[in-house]
Formats: C-alpha cells, sequence, structure tokens
C-alpha cells in the first residue's frame, strides 16, 4: 500500500468514526439515510468508493440488518449508490440520479436547498405547536370526524401524489382544530414548501409506515386531549421527516 493510500484510509477511517453513530431507536431508518447520505456528500466516501459491509454498517449503527437494508434500498432509489454482486462488489457510491425524483434533487440550486432548509426549521416550531393547541381545543363530533377521516384518506392512499396530497390535507386538518386562521396559514406556508421537498425524492415504503404510525399517535393523542403526547409525537413525526430530507437534499 502506498503511503498516501494509507493516510487516506485512515482518514476516512477516522472520518467514518466521527460521522456514523448509532441511529436513534424508533427514528432509525430515517437516521441511517441522513447519515449515510451525509458520508456520501461530504467526500467521505467519494465517487468510486465501496461503503463499509452490511454487517460492520449494522454494528456500527446499532441496526438490524433489515433497517439497514432499507436505508440503502432508499440510498440506491435516490441515486446515492448501486449494489454490485461478484467479487469486488459491495455497495458502491455511483452519485447517478436514475428516478425523475433523484434528477429533481440533483438540479436544485443552494438558494433553493437553503430556503428548504430553513422551512423544517420554521415547520419544528409551528406543527407540534398547532397538534398541541388541536388536542387542548374542545372538538365536537364534527371537528372528530373530520379528524378521523383525513387520518382515513392517507392511510389508505397507494399512489405516490395522493399520498402527498393526503398527507398535507390531514395535517392542515389538526391546524384547523386549532381554530386559529394565523396558525392554519403557518401550516399551509410549511406544507407547501415541504411538497416540492417531498417531490424531489423517492418515496420510500418504511418512511411510509413509519409516517402512518405517527399519524396514528398523533390522532389517540388529539382525541384524548393529551396536550404534551401530541406536542411530541408530532416533533418525532417533524424531526424524521426533516432527516430524511437533510440526508436526500442536502
Amino acid at each position: 500500500m502506498q503511503p498516501e493510500r494509507a493516510v487516506a484510509h485512515g482518514t476516512r477511517q477516522e472520518l467514518t468514526d466521527a460521522l456514523l453513530r448509532p441511529a436513534r431507536g424508533n427514528h432509525a431508518f430515517e437516521s441511517c439515510v441522513e447519515q449515510l447520505a451525509t458520508t456520501i456528500r461530504l467526500g467521505v466516501y467519494p465517487l468510486g468508493s465501496t461503503l463499509p459491509s452490511e454487517r460492520e454498517l449494522a454494528a456500527r449503527m446499532h441496526l438490524s440488518r433489515s433497517t439497514l437494508r432499507e436505508a440503502l434500498a432508499a440510498l440506491r432509489e435516490a441515486g446515492f449508490v448501486e449494489t454490485r454482486r461478484g467479487r469486488g462488489g459491495g455497495t458502491v457510491v455511483t452519485l447517478k440520479p436514475k428516478t425523475p425524483s433523484a434528477r429533481a434533487a440533483a438540479r436544485i440550486t443552494d438558494a433553493k436547498r437553503q430556503e428548504w432548509l430553513d422551512s423544517l426549521v420554521f415547520r419544528r416550531i409551528v406543527e407540534p405547536g398547532a397538534a398541541s393547541l388541536a388536542a387542548y381545543a374542545t372538538l365536537d363530533d364534527r371537528a372528530l370526524a373530520q379528524l378521523d377521516r383525513a387520518h382515513a384518506e392517507v392511510a389508505s392512499a397507494r399512489k405516490p401524489a395522493e399520498h402527498r396530497q393526503a398527507d398535507s390535507r390531514f395535517h392542515l386538518t389538526i391546524a384547523a382544530l386549532t381554530g386559529s386562521p394565523r396558525v392554519v396559514d403557518a401550516v399551509t406556508s410549511v406544507q407547501a414548501t415541504l411538497h416540492e421537498m417531498l417531490l424531489a425524492i423517492p418515496m420510500l415504503d418504511a418512511n411510509i409506515a413509519h409516517s402512518d404510525r405517527q399519524h396514528a399517535m398523533l390522532v389517540r393523542a388529539i382525541r384524548r386531549g393529551n396536550h404534551d403526547r401530541a406536542r411530541v409525537v408530532m416533533e418525532d413525526h417533524c424531526d424524521d421527516t426533516a432527516a430524511l430530507l437533510r440526508g436526500l437534499l442536502g
């Protein structure tokens, strides 16, 4: 091995140790996607390099192999990597967007990217507050039926476009339950930007399943008037979506 390659390998190992940390419990999938995409985007694993083995990554990030494989599948769909079989195979960094969403993400300007990332910060403040206020509110049968209907629509949506629209309606319904026009305006603003961002990444089954579970928890918390629980669940929901978007859009 040449000296300069030894240094490069050592540096990569140090950066891998610093950037790839244990993923967060129930948020493992989104956290894994964010961390792996970040190491690729920052050049820790540059074009043509091979990621560590699944066994090593799973042990390093405290993940099940199934969760890790879901995260790697998300990175393949987003055009970050491809999996090669046979001798010398593995998960190789290709940075070749193959889907319309991945190609759209590759065309985003730095200014647009910064605007989007700022919107995620704003959302983290606005939507947990809206969920908490909705749980505080005295909701009649009509309001509860509206909430249940919005939840059922997003849970039953199968096509990507239908799911994104139903998801936005669900969040806007929660905002409307607060009775505050300004809260509705704020949530409408962040949902409009979020919709743009979601169009630029693939629809990922693991994330949708996780999101659906969080939606169900939100409905239960609001119905029971548990405002603290509603806030915490929405904070987790926003954090998971933000981790996925930061990872894939950077």
